[in-house]
C-alpha cells in the first residue's frame, strides 16, 4: 500500500503561481510513475501531468503545457507541481496519482493510488 499526502494548494489571483507537493509513504513507489490530475464541481477527473519513474520524462496534458511543471525526487519520494500563468479555470481540487508503470502516462485506468486532494482556486 502507498499512502499519498498532497499539499501547496490555496487562493490566488489569475496569474499567479502555487506549487503543489506530494509526499509518498508505505510500499515504495520510487519505480513507478507519478502523475497529477485535477477534479472541478461536476466534472469528470483529468489528466494534468506526468512524470516517469526516473524524472527524466514528462507528459503534460494541452491546458498544462507551458505553464505547469512537474518533478520529482525519488530519494524524498515526492513529486512537485509548479504552476504558473494561474487562471480561474484551472480552480479544482488536485490529486497526486502512482500508477503501475514507471512510464509516464496520461491514462487514469493505469493509476493505482491516489492521495485526498489539495484544493486550487484561482480568482480572476
Amino acid at each position: 500500500q502507498v499512502r499519498l499526502v498532497e499539499s501547496g494548494g490555496g487562493s490566488v489571483q489569475a496569474g499567479g503561481s502555487l506549487r503543489l507537493s506530494c509526499a509518498a509513504s508505505g510500499r515504495t513507489s520510487s519505480n513507478n510513475s507519478m502523475g497529477w490530475f485535477r477534479q472541478a464541481p461536476g466534472k469528470d477527473r483529468e489528466f494534468v501531468a506526468a512524470v516517469g519513474w526516473n524524472g527524466g520524462t514528462t507528459v503534460y496534458s494541452d491546458s498544462a503545457k507551458g505553464r505547469f511543471t512537474i518533478s520529482r525526487d525519488r530519494a524524498k519520494s515526492t513529486v512537485l507541481l509548479q504552476m504558473d500563468s494561474l487562471k480561474p479555470e484551472d480552480t479544482a481540487v488536485y490529486l497526486c496519482a502512482v500508477a503501475r508503470t514507471p512510464i509516464a502516462t496520461r491514462s487514469r485506468e493505469l493509476y493505482q493510488y491516489w492521495g485526498q486532494g489539495t484544493q486550487v482556486t484561482v480568482s480572476s
